[in-house]
């Protein structure tokens, strides 16, 4: 449905995207990540055509954004993280003109309203200007009229920006039922959400790719790092010694001390710890009560393939915030 090839974006001397390549499967949630002025908006604005690459190309929907603009932007629902609706408007009156400038007239139009208020959640705001609604109903009236010309490509940038916990969960449950009918595209910074809403991940630094995988395989990579174990009384030096003392243990750090005491151990390599330490306990008669392995969570993972980039925040707060 949308292959990138080589996108890259220069400013003067900066380059927004270097060399960027991926694809995007008929069906497909793809969350897009990455830290402010990352190249994130500059990969959704080429794709959409509102910019042109400086180099490279891609095919959205089997069009070139060089070649058939036209094509590309009949084929997708695009949202902006700005939203630029029109407040002074009703939300009908909006939605049919929008279905105006998709060339939709009559029964279409008017069957098409329906449905994309519907999907939305509209109907009981439908009847009201634009500028009365909430931040979390004004995402859904960008949403609705993204969708009112059926497009088989949604993309969606920072669409739960700003939003309240409930407002977003209601925005993310509304992209996924979108997501079973049409390939969408949506980027945010809400890692969370996107691993709730998502079949797979790009993550976007210093305008290059640097992980595609989906949520579970990124959470794999980080590997099992962390391991708790607890005892129930017993003695706590002593076993503190004991466990620095196994082979592959790098580091031991006291969590808790009371009637149960724990300890987290992080290997020193990539081994698995719990049937070492299982085994210790059984023969030294420790009163192991708990042992279990924790994978770094996606945060972690996150900074830790994107920290070590450098971005220019003065130009990434005016193109890619």
């Amino acid at each position: 449905m949308i292959e990138a090839k080589g996108l890259t974006k220069r400013y003067g001397d900066f380059t927004a995207l270097n060399k960027v390549s991926f694809q995007v499967r008929q069906g497909e949630v793809l969350g897009f990540l990455g830290p402010n002025g990352a190249g994130k908006t500059t990969t959704m604005k080429i794709l959409t055509c509102f910019i042109a690459p400086t180099e490279g190309t891609a095919e959205v929907h089997g069009c070139n954004v060089h070649s058939d603009p036209m094509g590309v932007r009949q084929a997708i629902g695009y949202l902006p993280e700005s939203n630029p609706l029109y407040t002074e408007m009703l939300v009908l009156e909006y939605l049919q003109w929008v279905a105006r400038m998709r060339g939709l007239e009559g029964a279409q139009s008017t069957q098409r309203i329906r449905t994309v208020v519907e999907q939305a959640a509209l109907g009981d705001v439908v009847t009201k200007e634009i500028r009365a609604l909430s931040k979390g109903y004004r995402q859904r009236v960008g949403l609705a009229s993204a969708l009112v010309h059926e497009p088989p490509i949604l993309i969606l940038d920072e669409p739960m920006s700003g939003l309240d916990p409930n407002q977003a969960v209601e925005i993310r449950e509304l992209i996924k039922s979108i997501g079973r009918e049409r390939t969408v595209i949506f980027s945010t910074h809400n890692l969370a959400e996107a691993e709730l809403a998502c079949d797979r991940f790009l993550i976007i630094t210093g305008g290059k790719i640097v992980a595609d995988d989906t949520p579970l395989g990124l959470r794999r990579s980080a590997g099992n790092r962390r391991f708790v174990v607890g005892f129930r009384g017993g003695d706590r030096a002593g076993i503190e010694s004991g466990l620095r003392q196994l082979p592959g243990v790098g580091s031991v750090r006291l969590l808790e001390e009371g009637a149960e005491t724990r300890f987290e151990l992080e290997p020193d390599g990539a081994l698995d710890l719990r049937e070492m330490v299982f085994e210790a306990a059984g023969s030294s008669s420790w009163p192991l009560v708990e042992l279990r392995g924790e994978t770094r969570n996606l945060e972690r993972r996150f900074r830790e393939l994107t920290v070590s980039e450098t971005t220019d925040p003065s130009f990434g707060d005016r193109e890619d915030a």
